[in-house]
């Protein structure tokens, strides 16, 4: 057999492999096929074969090598995945490969975030280090973000994208590589010489004391780790009187590990989640070894990216009193994907759940009629006062609402950029101005944005012909000294430092601050409708007891 007709069956099989994952799953509690049934599908599956044999004889050019996967990978599966919900997803070996090295939250490498990146002046894109993550091998041997890479053990990487940089970076733990950087303000090109290592990608990436007394994380994502992670976090504060946990933006991930989470901050044997579906039974999670006593007020900080496992912390932590959520309307994802390894590494993430908060509520949003654009982009999203969301109580009795996400108990609104701010960010600005500043600036722990360092940073608006005035610099000069020292200080003293200089700052975070003392209240009002229902059941059993004793 030809390449070209192998390439060609392994298509059709791969396409015929995700149609009996999903067929499978779809007919297991509802017993097996009818005739008729099975004859409909034999039918389709006939036709489909038909139609790529057509196109793949047939079509004004070849359907070959990378084309004739796209025909499969982003044509025909997703097609199908696409009429069935917005979150069912085809995962190409790319893709999928990238999916489980997320999900493990570490890899093999030399431990930088790298982007492709036009250069404004000279209109050709470059691959540039966006950050060196703290104590790995890039870190370690002084790359700056900023840095462009130029070529990888001798060869240069002229035309090639991120993706073919990274994979380049990548390798066996303890194996060399070559990799040369420009850097501005340097002459000639900088050559590292770095030794791969194991690569952790925490989950949490800032954790510390934002007010004495007062712990601040932000999770970024749900991963192998983050249940450990966030125990190490809290653990690290000591005496903790308060905690702000920041899950804007967070995309959601392993639900196992959303479980863990509530696991350690709830009570011992409160519902967590559950999950209901069709072609498995249903689950119901509850708070296994619970926080042991260990307890403090709690603001959840989300927004409308907030989405799926970041929402199941949110409805749990909520529904029990245990939090005070604050924010904005969460994304409304209420589904859970099972992920199946399909031949030739690729996976396939199917909805086989629907998942409940531990009131009852279903947060997912209507996607009926609606396009992906939209519904990603939160196009007729629900109002947080809509008349007809199912409402449901918390255990105190508090009101919240299924049906188009987790609804904060006090709204803070992001704040909205201005058309300036918009096209500073637009053109990248203070990430290329950092490094033109430090080339020929000394910057220590004292560093500040001041008048001088301004002055610097007008003129290179000016020199990349971006037009300002010092009306625009003065109705966002809070905003513009932050965003100046975050990446100025993120190349002289790490990433780390930069993050907490933006969080020092962002204005929703220190909103949230003021909210601890009615996140206190809520707190006392949980442990002692806890305490009542421990009584109860107590009194309940006692009289079991006594009316089961012999006269």
């Amino acid at each position: 057999m030809s390449p070209r007709a192998r390439r060609a069956l392994f298509t059709v099989v791969l396409f015929f492999a995700v149609c009996a994952v999903v067929g499978t799953l779809l007919q297991r509690r509802v017993g097996a096929q009818s005739a008729e049934d099975e004859s409909q599908l034999r039918d389709s599956l006939k036709a489909f074969t038909n139609v790529y044999a057509l196109v793949e004889q047939n079509y004004a050019e070849p359907i070959a090598g990378d084309r004739a996967d796209d025909v499969i990978y982003d044509g025909a599966i997703p097609g199908m995945l696409q009429t069935l919900d917005p979150h069912s997803h085809f995962y190409d070996p790319k893709a999928y490969a990238r999916l489980r090295e997320d999900q493990r939250g570490h890899y093999y490498g030399v431990g930088m975030v790298i982007q492709q990146q036009r250069d404004e002046q000279s209109g050709r894109d470059h691959v540039y280090v966006i950050t060196p993550y703290e104590n790995t091998p890039s870190f370690r041997a002084g790359i700056h973000p900023g840095d462009i890479i130029v070529a990888i053990d001798g060869k240069s990487t002229d035309g090639w994208s991120s993706d073919q940089v990274a994979k380049a970076l990548k390798g066996p733990k303890g194996t060399h590589v070559q990799v040369t950087m420009m850097r501005y303000g340097q002459a000639k090109p900088l050559v590292f010489d770095l030794v791969r290592d194991e690569i952790p990608h925490p989950s949490v990436d800032l954790a510390y004391e934002i007010r004495p007394g007062v712990g601040y994380i932000h999770l970024t994502q749900f991963q192998e780790t983050t249940g450990q992670e966030m125990e190490d976090a809290i653990n690290s504060f000591g005496n903790l009187k308060g905690l702000v946990f920041d899950l804007r933006e967070n995309p959601g991930g392993l639900l196992s590990q959303a479980v863990d989470v509530c696991d350690h901050l709830l009570t011992k044997g409160q519902t967590i989640v559950s999950q209901r579906g069709r072609a498995y039974p249903d689950q119901n999670y509850t708070a296994t070894h619970g926080n042991g006593g260990k307890t403090f007020p709690i603001v959840v900080l989300v927004n409308r990216d907030t989405a799926s496992a970041a929402e199941i912390v949110s409805g749990a932590l909520q529904d029990h009193d245990r939090a005070l959520i604050v924010g904005e309307t969460t994304f409304g994802k209420g589904l859970v994907q099972t992920v199946y390894n399909l031949s030739e590494n690729s996976g396939l993430a199917l909805t086989t759940y629907h998942y409940y908060t531990p009131s009852g509520r279903l947060i997912q949003r209507n996607y009926a009629g609606v396009s992906l654009y939209d519904y990603y982009n939160h196009a007729g999203a629900l109002p947080a006062d809509s008349s007809n969301r199912e409402v449901k109580l918390t255990d105190s009795g508090r009101t919240v609402y299924g049906g188009g996400g987790i609804t904060p108990d006090e709204k803070i609104e992001s704040p909205e950029p201005n058309s300036f701010q918009k096209d500073l960010m637009y053109h990248n600005v203070f990430f290329r101005f950092a490094p033109v500043y430090v080339s020929d600036h000394a910057v220590d722990k004292n560093f500040q944005v001041d008048d001088a360092v301004l002055g610097d940073f007008k003129r290179f608006l000016t020199s990349e012909s971006i037009e300002w005035s010092d009306n625009d610099m003065n109705g966002v000069q809070d905003w513009l000294k932050t965003r100046i020292k975050q990446d100025i200080e993120t190349i002289q003293f790490g990433q780390l430092q930069g993050l907490r200089i933006l969080a020092d700052w962002d204005p929703m975070i220190q909103k949230a601050i003021t909210y601890l003392p009615q996140a206190e209240a809520l707190e006392t009002t949980a442990h002692k409708v806890e305490a009542e229902k421990a009584e109860a059941r107590m009194n309940s059993n006692s009289g079991t007891a006594a009316s089961t004793t012999p006269q």
